[in-house]
């Protein structure tokens, strides 16, 4: 969204059409790269593997040691990532050359900012041995800097500038709401999905779809006995606490409130008058939320398979970029009429 509608005139314009071009799969490519870093930095997680290279910024005291067992999870992560960096650092320079948007050269300067600070605290986490408010922190500013690049690729888009050109400007107040809704609502659970994983939360209720083999659970000393039993059947390395079987019960919670809130989306989207772009975004999001579902389902009862645990947190990632994209295409350009619109 513009701030203002006059154009800022602080940088060169993109007066040509191969260098906007180029520009905007540049930052699509950002993106991509982004996303798939985030499963990447899943993987870790997944196989144990955060503490495999135990010193930071250099591995093992060089640059590339020997990628074996949990060191290619974790070295290929840090790798993935400075790739990333280096991506993001190419972009935000690109865009203070050539972008003539304030606000959007703005936002590549943050995001370059935000990716600086997601690698300090990557390090911070292995020197501290991995403690859970550096690596949820970690985790939840991996959402928020993808979060950035979409909304960064959406400003040089296609669509962005046509818009822009025809002055089309959404007035329906409804839809707008519900995508802020859905939007904020996937958010949390990202966050919630962060606090099971960090807490060793992810098998504190190993069945579905009951919880602790019961309907209606109790949440009581012999639901947990149960449980714990389970996990030393199972061969799991120690029991669970009630906290944590509460930390897995919220992530399930908040999967239940997100299916709704999608639901009530597709609902006002048939009855208002949106575009074609928008239902057939509304599609790959239903779609992303059966399949992020199913997903959730196999990682319990696969007791946590690292390739579809990682795929868990990489779809539940992409619901999120979805969503924010959705939101841009529903909400007005400009400040005045998005502000018209939320409170008509």
């Amino acid at each position: 969204m513009d701030p203002s509608p006059s154009a800022d005139r602080g940088a060169a314009p993109l007066t040509s059409g191969g260098v906007r071009d180029w520009l905007r799969h540049f930052a699509k490519l950002n993106c991509l790269a982004t996303l798939l870093l985030i499963f990447v930095g899943a993987l870790v997680k997944s196989t144990g593997s955060g503490l495999a290279v135990p010193d930071w910024p250099l591995s093992f005291g060089g640059l590339f040691p020997p990628m074996v067992g949990g060191v290619f999870y974790e070295h290929g992560h840090r790798m993935a990532a400075t790739l990333v960096g280096f991506l993001i650092l190419c972009l935000a320079v690109l865009l203070a050359l050539y972008e003539e948007r304030r606000w959007v050269r703005t936002l590549g300067w943050t995001a370059l900012t935000v990716v600086i600070l997601q690698g300090l605290l990557g390090g911070l986490t292995v020197l501290l041995y991995l403690p859970t408010a550096v690596s949820l922190a970690h985790g939840v500013l991996a959402q928020t800097f993808f979060v950035l690049t979409i909304v960064i690729a959406y400003a040089l888009s296609t669509e962005r500038t046509r818009r822009g050109r025809d002055l089309v400007s959404p007035a329906n107040g409804r839809l707008l709401k519900a995508s802020c809704w859905v939007m904020g609502l996937i958010y949390v659970q990202l966050i919630l999905g962060g606090v099971m994983r960090h807490t060793e939360s992810g098998l504190a209720i190993p069945d579905f779809p009951t919880v602790g083999w019961a309907w209606a659970p109790r949440f009581d000393a012999a639901m947990l006995h149960k449980i714990n039993v389970w996990r030393f059947d199972a061969g799991q390395d120690s029991d669970v606490t009630m906290a944590q079987v509460l930390y897995h019960f919220s992530h399930r919670v908040g999967a239940l409130v997100v299916f709704f809130a999608v639901v009530w989306l597709n609902v006002i989207a048939l009855r208002s008058a949106c575009s074609g772009s928008l239902r057939a975004l509304l599609i790959v999001m239903d779609l992303l939320l059966l399949a992020q579902i199913g997903l959730g389902v196999m990682t319990v009862l696969t007791l946590k398979q690292p390739h579809l645990t990682s795929g868990h947190v990489m779809v539940g990632a992409a619901l999120l970029g979805i969503s924010t994209l959705l939101l841009l295409r529903s909400a007005p350009l400009s400040w005045q009429d998005l502000r018209r619109t939320l409170t008509n």
